[in-house]
């Protein structure tokens, strides 16, 4: 292996992937979207407004409140390795937006572990037997690190994976059409979860950025080893 062959690696930067590690992280890819996806379409509480609506929803659903809580353990465990391995096919022609995107999405998609607990919180008020409405009360005593957890999920996943699909589209390492699905894919959910209030355009919009990782699980596959 020569020096130039190890700093060309497109994942870790001193040595080219093997073939198990590529199928891992181009299986990772996808994965992780589309769990959102499937979770946000199942989500008992997702028009609910309010705390005690959003509990009473939730209790006359466990096993989807159950289904939730394993899509989302599954994103939270995919996502973030799955992303940096969809960056790495852009950082070296788009250096900066990739930057960008990595230091946006990241923070996001590590904090989904912090609104996963509201979740956690449902069920197993629910399963303990708790009313609606004191699990309510507990919702609207949230810690501080909660709020917090929540602007950069919002802000960081879609500004982040905004600027992903614009780097793509400079790199054109996966198909155009591809990097304009994970360009709109995002703030299509935004307009689904904030403005429409419909799981069926949000599980589109997950399924969008889905398929664009694919793509790029696919444009990774094909690389020469060593190649980026």
């Amino acid at each position: 292996m020569t020096a130039g062959t190890a700093r060309r690696s497109p994942v870790v930067g001193t040595a080219p992937l093997g073939k198990g590690s590529r199928w891992a992280l181009a299986l990772l890819m996808p994965i992780g979207p589309a769990a959102v996806g499937v979770l946000r379409y199942i989500l008992p509480y997702y028009n609910a407004d309010t705390a005690p609506d959003i509990a009473t929803a939730a209790t006359a659903h466990p096993g989807a409140q159950s289904a939730v809580l394993w899509l989302g353990y599954l994103a939270v465990l995919t996502l973030v390795p799955g992303f940096l391995a969809a960056a790495a096919l852009t950082r070296a022609t788009s250096p900066r937006l990739t930057l960008w995107s990595i230091g946006l999405v990241v923070p996001a998609y590590l904090s989904m572990g912090a609104l996963l607990a509201t979740d956690q919180l449902l069920w197993s008020g629910s399963q303990a037997g708790l009313s609606p409405k004191t699990v309510a009360s507990m919702l609207d005593t949230p810690h501080p690190t909660m709020l917090i957890s929540v602007g950069i999920f919002v802000l960081g996943h879609v500004i982040g994976t905004v600027l992903l699909g614009v780097a793509f589209l400079r790199t054109r390492c996966i198909p155009v059409w591809a990097a304009w699905a994970i360009v709109v894919s995002q703030p299509l959910h935004f307009v689904a979860t904030v403005i429409l209030g419909s799981p069926t355009l949000d599980l589109i919009a997950w399924s969008a950025t889905a398929v664009g990782m694919a793509m790029a699980a696919r444009a990774l596959l094909q690389e020469a080893p060593g190649q980026h």
